[in-house]
């Protein structure tokens, strides 16, 4: 799910700026440099965490990684809201972000959760081999 939500962010609109005469001119996630580099950073982590899940110690530090640059995205969102003027109109994707990081932090649990069930079922299985 954070990655669909980050995907979808490649094609919205970040805010709107309204003209004097109200007009509305898009601003989108993709136009401007940070939210570009952030945003394909954090989606490919997120896709590279998902695809990896045979390997889950990698795919919990990928995870953790895309975890820590999705909010990074969405604190440079909160700069840009709290020190934009009012002709300009955040859209409710902006915080796609956050939900997208606490889906991370909940799967990372459960990467771990996971990790360490395996590990004690490793461990059971070696003590019962060595009697």
């Amino acid at each position: 799910m954070a990655a669909a939500l980050l995907i979808s962010l490649f094609w919205s609109d970040a805010a709107v700026v309204i003209g004097p005469g109200g007009e509305v001119e898009p601003i989108r996630y993709t136009e401007k440099l940070p939210y570009l580099v952030l945003l394909s950073v954090a989606a490919a982590g997120t896709l590279l965490a998902l695809l990896s899940f045979r390997h889950r110690m990698f795919q919990l530090r990928v995870a953790a990684a895309a975890m820590v640059v999705t909010f990074g995205l969405q604190g440079w969102l909160a700069w840009d809201y709290f020190s934009a003027d009012s002709s300009i109109v955040f859209r409710y994707t902006a915080v796609f972000p956050l939900v997208a990081g606490i889906l991370m932090i909940l799967a990372i649990k459960g990467i771990y959760a996971d990790e360490l069930m395996v590990r004690s079922a490793s461990r059971l299985r070696s003590a019962k081999h060595k009697r």
